[in-house]
């Protein structure tokens, strides 16, 4: 899942079919606090995306649509093929639509952390089990949502809102048509587009319940493989064009990931007192800014990742830990299984099928976790 651009568009990826079954069913989460209005909101928000869904061929054929977005959603068409055809990804109606949603995102995640821990609270749904993230399709709605569980959470927790550009039904409405192109994301420059849409394409081919991290760290495993074999051969302006952002996104990502492992430090730190942990957190993350505003300056005042930089918090480095954790283990596993796409994802489902603990046991004699924070 996604969430705004860069590292924060790859936040999260909000599971809207299973919102839109357990508003069907009349199901609620075990927590308590939302019941069925939850539900409600995301059945209506996802008819919504269905609705502005038209097939990419009405779009090319339209005379009253811009050259620009024929040329991306060319581009998609060729994408989604690549997906298909080299990387071995489900073939199936997802991506052969396109929606103007005319908003920023497609839905809102809200994340929470409690104050001296990077371990993101959950909320559990019917059939994906439990996840470190809840969505809403009104971005009020979220802040709302957000602002209960700062106000009211005991222990307190630190919050974050999240546009999230894509979300991934995992397949299960392909007889609707699928996952559309959305507004949200066809402007990303090619290069992430490709990547976006394998990441969802690959919770397609594995997805189990109660482990984020797990699922996340192996779609960005898929995109970021696949990505690479698709630039190459892409044109020198496509390539180019995705260099600068990608740079970007190695930087910053490198920054955030510095000061996750080094409140996960403090955290842990047996020594410290409370009193102590804020201190040295508070420390931790003024340093983060100015960082940030020394890569900013770098970029000639690009403040792409702004938004994401006035929630920093618990929440949000707790967040970049299920996309980060277990990558180098899966692209190690790649490697292991000599590059072949099919025997590496039929390696992926024989470790899911395993106990968590033998899961995480196996996948770290791959590659080591990026820290201990133990998100779900």
């Amino acid at each position: 899942m996604r969430a705004g651009k860069g590292f924060a568009g790859r936040s999260l990826m909000a599971l809207a079919c299973a919102w839109v079954m357990a508003g069907l069913a009349g199901c609620a989460s075990t927590d308590t606090d939302t019941g069925l209005g939850y539900y409600w909101q995301s059945v209506r928000g996802h008819v919504g995306v269905l609705q502005a869904a038209r097939p990419v061929d009405d779009w090319l054929a339209d005379p009253a649509v811009s050259d620009r977005l024929k040329t991306k959603l060319r581009t998609a068409q060729h994408i989604r093929r690549f997906a298909s055809e080299q990387l071995a990804l489900p073939d199936n109606p997802s991506y052969t639509r396109y929606a103007d949603l005319q908003r920023r995102a497609v839905v809102w995640n809200v994340v929470a952390a409690p104050e001296l821990s990077l371990k993101l609270h959950t909320w559990c749904y019917p059939v994906v089990g439990c996840a470190g993230y809840r969505g809403y399709y009104d971005e009020a709605q979220a802040h709302a949502f957000a602002q209960g569980l700062r106000d009211t959470s005991d222990p307190p927790l630190e919050t974050a809102v999240l546009p999230v550009p894509a979300y991934s039904t995992l397949g299960w409405l392909n007889w609707l048509g699928g996952d559309p192109l959305l507004s949200t994301f066809l402007g990303y420059p090619d290069g992430e587009l490709a990547r976006l849409i394998f990441h969802e394409l690959s919770h397609q081919v594995l997805y189990i319940a109660d482990d984020t991290t797990f699922n996340e760290s192996f779609a960005t495993a898929v995109e970021e493989i696949g990505g690479d074999l698709w630039l190459a051969q892409a044109g020198d302006t496509v390539r180019t064009e995705y260099q600068q952002f990608n740079e970007r996104r190695r930087a910053f990502r490198a920054l955030a990931l510095q000061t996750r492992q080094s409140l996960d430090e403090i955290y842990r730190h047996e020594g410290m007192d409370d009193k102590a942990k804020r201190a040295a957190k508070e420390h931790s993350l003024a340093t983060f800014r100015d960082n940030y505003a020394q890569l900013k300056t770098s970029w000639g005042g690009w403040a792409g990742y702004d938004g994401w930089v006035n929630q920093i918090g618990n929440a949000l480095l707790g967040t970049q830990a299920a996309y980060d954790d277990w990558v180098p283990a899966f692209k190690a596993l790649f490697v292991q299984q000599g590059g072949d796409w099919q025997r590496f994802y039929a390696a992926a489902r024989e470790l899911s099928a395993q106990a968590q603990p033998e899961r995480e046991a196996r996948l770290l004699s791959l590659a080591p976790r990026t820290t201990r924070s133990n998100t779900p």
